[in-house]
C-alpha cells in the first residue's frame, strides 16, 4: 500500500527527500511557499547528486499546497522548515493528525523535535538530521552537492517506512540517542554564518585557510563550552572534533592533500544561510552559534567568538551586504575573543 508523506517545508531539503520518496511510489505532498511551488509545479523535480546520480519527478507524482491539507490522512510527516518556522508548522496540524502519526524533524538544531512534541503530544515526534548539502538552482533542479546520509532517532515506528526511504535511495541511519550527532552536526553547521559573510561558494571558502582558522575559532569555543556542560559530540569527520580544530589550521596544500573529500563539494555551493541573506530572510543564526552562546551562558562559560558571529549575522540580516575576507573575519573574531580575556 502507497504511504501518504506530508512535507511540512519545500525548501531544499524537503523537496530532495520528498522527491525521492515520490520516485519510489509513496503518496507526497508539499507544503511550502508560492515560489518553490509554482516553480515544480511547472518544471517537476530533477534530482541530481555529487556522485552523478539524476532522478526525474514528473509534476503528476507529487501534490502541492500552501497549508496542510488533510493532514489526518498522513501516514508520515517530516518537518523540513526553518528552526524559526518550527512551532508554526506544528501548530498547523495541531489536532488534526491521527494519534500516534510520527513526525519527524528533519532540521538543523538541537531543540526542534521538543517543540513540535509540546504542540503534537498524541503524535511519535523524532528527531533527525540531514547530514548533506542540497543546492537549489530552479527550473525543479536540486542536486545533493556534499557526502552524507540521513539520521534518526530510534524507535519501533520507524520500521513502518525505514524500508520506503532504502527503496528511495534514502537510508536511514538510526541511533538510539541521536543528541551527540546532533551536537557534531551543530559543530560542522558553525561554518554556515563563516559562508554567509565570506560570500563564497563552501569549496572556495574551506579551501583558504583564514576561513578554516575561523571556523577552528567557533568549533573550539564550542567544544569547550559542550564539555563543560558534558556533552560529548558523535564523530562525523574522519578524525574526532577536538583533532579537526587543529587540523582546520594547517596550510592549504597539506589540508586539500589530507582532507581532499571535505572539498569534494558542488562549485556553485553555499550555506542555507548563504542563501537565506540573498533572499532576505532571517537565518538560522539563532539556532546554530546562538545555541552554542545560550549553552555558555547556562554553565558559567564565555562564547565570545560565536557571539560575535551572530552579531555579524544580523547586521548582515539588517540589508549590511558587506563581504568578509578570510583575513579580516579571523581579525573579527580573535578580537572578540582578545576583549573577554583582557
Amino acid at each position: 500500500m502507497s504511504q501518504r508523506v506530508l512535507v511540512l517545508g519545500a525548501g531544499s531539503v524537503g523537496v530532495f527527500v520528498g522527491g525521492h520518496l515520490a520516485a519510489a511510489g509513496m503518496e507526497v505532498i508539499f507544503v511550502g511557499r508560492q515560489r518553490i511551488l509554482d516553480d515544480i509545479a511547472e518544471h517537476g523535480l530533477r534530482l541530481t547528486d555529487l556522485d552523478g546520480g539524476s532522478t526525474e519527478v514528473p509534476p503528476d507524482r507529487f501534490g502541492l499546497a500552501l497549508e496542510p491539507d488533510e493532514p489526518e490522512l498522513a501516514d508520515l510527516v517530516l518537518v523540513t522548515v526553518k528552526s524559526a518556522d518550527t512551532a508554526a508548522a506544528a501548530r498547523a496540524v495541531a489536532g488534526r493528525l491521527r494519534p500516534g502519526t510520527p513526525v519527524v524533524s528533519l532540521q538543523n538544531g538541537i531543540g526542534n523535535a521538543s517543540v513540535i512534541r509540546e504542540i503534537l503530544p498524541t503524535s511519535i515526534v523524532l528527531a533527525g538530521m540531514v547530514m548533506f548539502n542540497v543546492v537549489y538552482s530552479g527550473r525543479g533542479c536540486f542536486h545533493r552537492a556534499s557526502d552524507g546520509d540521513l539520521a534518526i532517532q530510534d524507535d519501533q515506528v520507524v520500521d513502518r517506512f525505514a524500508d520506503r526511504f532504502r527503496a528511495a535511495g534514502l537510508p536511514l541511519r538510526r541511533h538510539r540517542d541521536l543528541r551527540p550527532v546532533q551536537w557534531a552536526k551543530l559543530l560542522l553547521n558553525l561554518n554556515n554564518p563563516i559562508n554567509a559573510l565570506s560570500g563564497r561558494p563552501l569549496r572556495e571558502e574551506l579551501a583558504e585557510r583564514d576561513y578554516r582558522r575561523c571556523l577552528a575559532l567557533t568549533q573550539s569555543e564550542a567544544l569547550a563550552v559542550m564539555n563543560t556542560a558534558r556533552i560529548r559530540p558523535a564523530q562525523l569527520t574522519p578524525v574526532p572534533p577536538e583533532l579537526m580544530v587543529h587540523l582546520l589550521r594547517v596550510p592549504d596544500a597539506l589540508f586539500r592533500r589530507v582532507f581532499g573529500r571535505v572539498l569534494a563539494i558542488d562549485p556553485l555551493a553555499r550555506s542555507s544561510m548563504a542563501d537565506d541573506l540573498a533572499l532576505g530572510r532571517r537565518t538560522e543564526i539563532a539556532w546554530l552559534c546562538g545555541e552554542i552562546v545560550r549553552l555558555g551562558e547556562m554553565v558559567g562559560h564565555p562564547t565570545p567568538v560565536n557571539r560575535r558571529l551572530t552579531e555579524l549575522i544580523r547586521i548582515a540580516e539588517s540589508g549590511d551586504t558587506v563581504r568578509f575576507t578570510g583575513s579580516r573575519l579571523f581579525a573579527e573574531l580573535t578580537g572578540a575573543a582578545a576583549a573577554v580575556t583582557d
